[in-house]
């Protein structure tokens, strides 16, 4: 069987998803399984629109790929160690995530700063071990409170130049996906309102595009987000990160059908990919 065209880097919609340690071994095979389905068949996703990507606790990283890879979708790891290899008990380098088919890879979610401490400089040396070894870093970056817009896009913007300097000190820039993920909204019933979202979003992207070597890249949100969001969304929010809302397929389908009618609005492509 052949496999899909990999989607170019300027895809209308940008949604991924991290699995966290929520689901055991087959469990996660039967997620993408029925996520594998829905992609095949969804024609967003078949014709580039949509860059879609799931992020498997690391054993079914490989198991994982091959399922979801012949239906276009992609997939990668939750997190990576700065060096390549060595005598480092218990962690994973860059080449064995691309050896096992991985093109993603999660760097400075609110969870590792927290629970293991890791703070700039470390996320910056795992985005250039992400860049070095041809992954997209999935760069998550969000104030810890809740206060204004520009309070927010101040803080992530310190955030981002500090990863990103320390990575292209070491490495050339390459494209990444910044997830902005507001740590107050991490884990809420709900997520922060559209309006803040897309104001922050609009200020993070202007950033980001302004800095050396990230022209392509893209900011999505996470937080909570789920079904219903994204159409509410400024369309400089590029997609969604998401985590337990996506443990239903069929919740993240309906996002993919979302995020494909969202894009038809701006471009005039109706949901099925025809030119209107």
């Amino acid at each position: 069987m052949s496999l899909p065209a990999k989607p170019a880097v300027s895809a209308g919609a940008v949604v991924g998803v991290s699995l966290k340690m929520y689901f055991g071994y087959e469990r996660t095979l039967e997620w993408c399984r029925a996520v594998a389905d829905i992609a095949a068949a969804h024609p967003a996703v078949q014709d580039g629109r949509i860059e879609l990507f799931a992020l498997p606790a690391f054993p079914v990283l490989s198991e994982a790929g091959s399922v979801l890879a012949p239906s276009g979708a992609g997939t990668g790891a939750q997190d990576i160690f700065w060096e390549d290899e060595g005598a480092y008990t218990g962690e994973v380098g860059g080449p064995m995530i691309t050896e096992l088919g991985g093109s993603y890879v999660e760097v400075g979610h609110a969870e590792r700063r927290r629970i293991f401490g890791e703070d700039d400089d470390v996320v910056g040396l795992k985005t250039a071990a992400a860049y070095r070894n041809g992954l997209t870093p999935v760069l998550c970056v969000g104030e810890p409170v809740q206060g204004t817009a520009a309070e927010a896009v101040a803080y992530c913007a310190r955030e981002l130049d500090a990863v990103l300097h320390r990575a292209s000190s070491l490495e050339p820039a390459k494209r990444t996906i910044v997830a902005y993920e507001p740590q107050w909204a991490i884990g809420a019933p709900e997520p922060a309102t559209p309006e803040y979202i897309s104001a922050v979003v609009r200020g993070l992207d202007e950033h980001l595009r302004s800095l050396p070597g990230q022209s392509e890249s893209r900011v999505i949100y996470g937080g909570s987000a789920g079904p219903g969001l994204i159409s509410q969304l400024d369309m400089s929010v590029a997609g969604l990160f998401l985590g337990r809302f996506a443990h239903d397929p069929q919740a993240l389908k309906t996002i993919l059908d979302e995020a494909a009618a969202r894009l038809a609005a701006t471009a005039g492509v109706s949901a099925n990919g025809v030119t209107v």
